[in-house]
């Protein structure tokens, strides 16, 4: 049996993952940003004591307000603070994008998955980082790397984004990148 890094489709990059904190959370609140027409504020339940947190996202030509009202994400939750526009946002959703454009999805958690469980990869379950450091740019070295199954399913290289309660789906891209 290979080591968990080779599992996944080689050492390097991978050996980080686990600084990754992907939480599953649920949008409460969406609104067009004031000073940005592509963007909006999200308020998202994560399941924190300290109440929702502040997402800025740019999804306004992908999905409309209603269609995110609601919903259960996956959210990247120990990025580094930082204002678009004049508004702070304390966590980036995760959406997979088809690879010709045509389509934008959520990732979505499995049914089941309570708001704030961990998602993670197999053989990648270390505690994460409390914040990224952005000077070392590890979201944008894994990133590339992430994708969407035949199925649908999330993955980074052929691993799985997972919680106890099953893998994290989007609902038809297949062969996308996420993002």
């Amino acid at each position: 049996i290979p080591p968990p890094a080779a599992a996944g489709g080689g050492g390097g990059v991978a050996e980080e993952l686990h600084k990754l904190d992907l939480r599953v959370g649920r949008v409460l609140k969406v609104e067009r940003h004031s000073e940005a027409d592509s963007l909006y504020v999200e308020e998202v339940d994560l399941g924190e004591p300290t109440g929702p947190r502040r997402v800025v996202s740019g999804l306004v030509k992908y999905m409309t307000a209603e269609a995110l009202l609601g919903r259960r994400v996956v959210l990247l939750a120990n990025t580094k603070p930082s204002k678009l526009k004049g508004v702070e946002s304390q966590a980036m959703l995760l959406c997979a994008f088809a690879a010709d454009g045509s389509a934008v999805e959520l990732v979505e958690p499995p049914p089941g998955a309570p708001l704030g469980e961990r998602v993670v990869f197999d053989g990648h379950d270390a505690p994460p980082e409390k914040q990224l450091n952005p000077r070392k740019k590890l979201w944008d070295r894994l990133q590339p790397e992430m994708n969407t199954a035949p199925d649908g399913t999330a993955r980074f290289q052929q691993l799985p984004f997972s919680t106890p309660h099953g893998p994290c789906k989007c609902a038809s891209i297949a062969g996308g990148a996420i993002k």
